[in-house]
This record gives structure tokens, sequence and C-alpha cells, in this order.
């Protein structure tokens, strides 16, 4: 195949697997959603060149083939003739189906076990870790009852072989799995909670998110569950866990613009419609419909003495250095952003589908009051970093209301069952640091006479927006087991938000709605 060629599809299939993982010799080497990489078929090569913190190495890519959503290259080490194998899943899930399933099956029995002996007067029923579609529930977690008469209690675990991404997910589906039970058995027995059990030392973000449950009306639990020792060990669900976190301050966006003055002239010229983001005093990105697509920064030159500025493109994880030689990538690269980034544009190509909910949410920042009269579009801040303990998160939009009520805008382009409680992480987040007034201190809602503007001492409210039709159908039912004191609207949007925002629907926390034409 043609290394141009080669390099086509190799960057196709990257821009569509954000979370891709690559394999050498049968070990993961790079994850993509936190290394870099770059791709160049000049000079009759395709040379792949994959960077981290940990490791630096270039590929030169002979063959490829596609299987089962995966891509397996045949590559050529530096100084070595005989190519080898180097493969690229997009899914970090790497164990076999027949794997996944013994090792499920085994923590069923042992939950089972470890249940029936530390609970002896509740009898264990209907144990499963199957796949059930039609209401949602994974395959990857256990659920069953435990029984006493008419009395009955959920119970609903994770085995510590999956992800932490599942672990975190853990709770959106047990929610489920309770709501199911207390339908399906209100003629013969009273389901009074929920048990959740996740592995021993993995429950930071459970444990955050269930201190927001509706606990005043419904018994829920929380274990940590250590399998070699086969020992429950509950949580205290009054404590919010480890949510402390501490915000990155607000850079000086007119000082930073100016460092950059250069490069975002070169860089505006060749996409005039794009956005500049401040990322820090050293990085200025570029964005076009929220996918970013070059930086400018300061860089360390090779003796780590001299520091200079450089640009570097791509889009997602493709990283290349703006020189001389690598011109003619960029230039191309700029007239297919402009023709492709755009509402109308080839919406099979991945340059148009890569990254929707940054391009839902630039559209968004854009006439956010669109979604609420409320809000004041003066004051919006997107991708707010707030760092916890176990994760780091970004907050989609960070705004206020016209009287200064914090609001947090948590945004889902595609349908996805954890919208809910994800904007509750976010939620819990903004509120901790407005209960300590950090957004003040950390340069957030400052008027351009340099005062602070009056924040009003209410919790935030929490807005949830996906398009109408990928509201996942879970949404509903997820919600009605949050707090009170959590003030939520989900708002629906129409389909065709790229040319225009328009909403649909909302519904609020407190039952009230609206439906209508010219909403907004």
């Amino acid at each position: 195949m043609d290394p141009t060629c080669l390099a086509r599809e190799l960057e196709e299939f990257l821009a569509t697997a954000p979370r891709a993982c690559v394999l050498e010799d049968g070990e993961a080497t790079f994850d993509l959603s936190a290394a870099k990489y770059s791709v160049s078929g000049d000079n009759g090569k395709c040379l792949l060149h994959l960077w981290s913190h940990e490791r630096n190495v270039v590929r030169r890519v002979v063959d490829i083939g596609r299987k089962n959503g995966q891509l397996k290259l045949a590559v050529q080490r530096f100084g070595k003739g005989k190519p080898s194998w180097l493969e690229i899943v997009a899914d970090r899930e790497r164990r076999a189906p027949a794997v996944q399933r013994q090792a499920r099956l085994q923590y069923q029995r042992l939950l089972g076990r470890s249940l029936q002996r530390i609970f002896p007067d509740w009898n264990v029923e209907g144990l499963v870790s199957t796949a059930d579609l039609e209401h949602s529930f994974s395959p990857v977690y256990t659920r069953g009852l435990l029984r006493r008469g008419r009395s009955a209690i959920c119970v609903f675990g994770v085995n510590d072989s999956e992800s932490q991404a599942s672990v975190d997910g853990a709770l959106t589906f047990a929610l489920l799995w309770f709501h199911y039970c207390r339908e399906r058995n209100a003629a013969r027995s009273v389901v009074e909670g929920l048990r959740l059990f996740i592995p021993r030392g993995r429950s930071a973000v459970v444990q955050a998110r269930m201190h927001y449950l509706n606990r005043a009306a419904f018994r829920f639990a929380l274990f940590e569950f250590d399998e070699r020792g086969e020992i429950f060990e509950e949580l205290d669900l009054s404590d919010q866990g480890n949510i402390a976190t501490r915000l990155v301050h607000c850079p000086d966006l007119s000082r930073v613009q100016e460092r950059f003055r250069s490069a975002a002239e070169r860089i505006c010229a060749a996409v005039p419609e794009c956005e500049s983001v401040v990322l820090g005093s050293t990085e200025l990105a570029f964005r076009l419909h929220g996918l970013e697509f070059a930086r400018a920064r300061v860089a360390n030159s090779s003796d780590g003495f001299d520091r200079s500025q450089e640009i570097v493109f791509g889009s997602g994880a493709h990283e290349t250095l703006l020189s001389e030689h690598s011109e003619p990538l960029f230039d191309d690269l700029m007239r297919r952003l402009r023709e492709l980034r755009r509402a109308e544009g080839d919406k099979k190509h991945p340059l148009w589908r890569m990254q929707p909910e940054r391009w839902l949410e630039s559209e968004v920042k854009l006439g956010v009051s669109l979604l609420d009269a409320r809000l004041d579009p003066g004051f919006v801040y997107a991708q707010v970093p707030a760092f916890a303990a176990s994760d780091r998160g970004m907050i989609d939009l960070l705004a206020s209301t016209r009287d200064g009520r914090l609001a947090v805008i948590e945004l889902k382009a595609d349908e996805d069952i954890h919208l809910p409680l994800q904007g509750l992480d976010y939620w819990s987040r903004v509120k901790w640091h407005h209960e300590r007034e950090d957004f003040h201190r950390f340069g957030y809602f400052i008027e351009t006479n340099g005062t602070a503007r009056p924040l009003a001492p209410q919790p935030p409210l929490l807005l949830l927006v996906a398009p109408a039709l990928h509201i996942h159908p879970a949404t509903d039912t997820i919600l009605r087991y949050i707090t009170a004191e959590l003030d939520w609207t989900l708002i629906a949007v129409d389909e065709r938000w790229r040319e225009e925002v328009k909403v649909v629907f909302r519904k609020r926390a407190h039952g009230s709605g609206d439906r209508a034409t010219g909403i907004g």
C-alpha cells in the first residue's frame, strides 16, 4: 500500500478512537487518551511517532489490516529488517470475552457465598451477571436480592478485575436495578433498599455520588468488598468521601494572547473562524467548533536552557511540530478543517464527527441564555479544571444567573446513561468550592474593572443538556433518586444544534416543565 494511503487510513482510524490503546508484543505501551502521536506519509515512508511521559517510539508502517474494531500494523523498528506487529484497539478492555465471563461468574459465586455468611437471616436470591438490554443491565455487574419474609433488599456488585470506569459507573446501573425490583416486586414484597458492593480502595467516586441520593426516602448502603479476605466494610454516606478539589487559577486571557500574538496571527490567517483558548500562561490552544487543531506554546530547547515558542498542529491526540518541512501538512489540514468542520460538512468524515460534545459546548457558550434566560452571557467559562484526589475532572461549562447564582452545565451530544451522575460530580465540586469562596480568589467572575461580581449563597443550579433524541430513557429514573437539594433542569435541544441551538423542552427537578416552539 502507498505510504500516503497508509498514513491517511491510520489517521482516520485514530481520529475516531480517542480512547485507543496501542499494544506491541502483547504489552499495552500507549493509552491514546493520555499519549500523543503523529503520522507522516512523506519521502516514501509512513512513520508513526508515539510519545507519552513514560516512553517515546517511532515505527515505520509497511502494511495495515482491520479486524473487529482493531488495527493491526506491520511495522519496522529502526535497525531491524524483519517487520513485527503492532496492534491498536479502539477499546481498552483487552480481555477475551471468555475470560471476562469467567471472572464475573467467579465473583457472582463469591459474592453470594459472602452475603449468606455475613447476613445469615436473609436468603440470597437470583444472583446473575448477564446482560438485559431491555432494562439497561450490563453483564459487568452482579445483581440479585436478599429476601426475608415480605422484605427484600437489592444487592449489586462489581468485581476488582473491572476497569475503574466500570466501578465508577456502578451506581447508575444499581439505581436502575433498585427501581426495577421495586416495580416488579410491588405486589409480593417490600423492597426496602439497596446495598452496593465496590472493590476495596476504589469507592471514592461512588461514595461522593451516593452522599447526594435521597436517603431520607430510600435506604441506600455502600460496602467495600475485599474479595481476597471475603470481608465487607460499610462506608458512611453522610461523609462525602474525598471530594476535596483544587481549582486552577483563571488565566489572564489578554496577557497570554499578547505573548503568542505572532503565532495567533499565523493560525488565524489560515482558519479565521477559529477560537483561541488559554490553557495556561505558556500555552494557547486553537479550536474550530470545539475541535482543537493547533497549539502555540513555550518549549525548552534541546540543551534545556533556552525557551522559545513553537506551534504544534493536528486533531485529537495527533500532534506535529510546525516547521518548514511540515508546512504543507499544516496547510492541508487547515484547508480540510475549513471544508469539513462546519454544519453542512461531510457527516461521514472523521473531522466532522470528532468531539461532538466540544462542538455542542462551543455553540452553547456563544448563546448560553438560549438554554435558560436567567443565565448571564457575560460570565461563561469552558472546561474549568477541578482536580480531585481520585481523578481529574473538567466542568463542561460554568456560568451564573443574572442575579449571581452559579450554574453548572453538563453537555452530552450522544446518548449517555451516566449523564445525571456525571453532572452531579461536577455540581458537587462547584458547590464545595463555592462554600469556600474559592472562585473569586482564583480569578473567576471578576468584572472588567477588577471587582468581584457578587455570587448568591444558594447551591449551584445543574443544567443537563443533550439533543432530544439522544437523552437516554433511563435519565428520568436516575434523577428521581437524587436529593431534593439539587436543583436540576433537563434540557433537550433540537437535533440540528450544529446549525442553531434551539430548546425543544425542559424538565425541572420539582416537576414543572415546558415544551414549545420559540422557547429560549
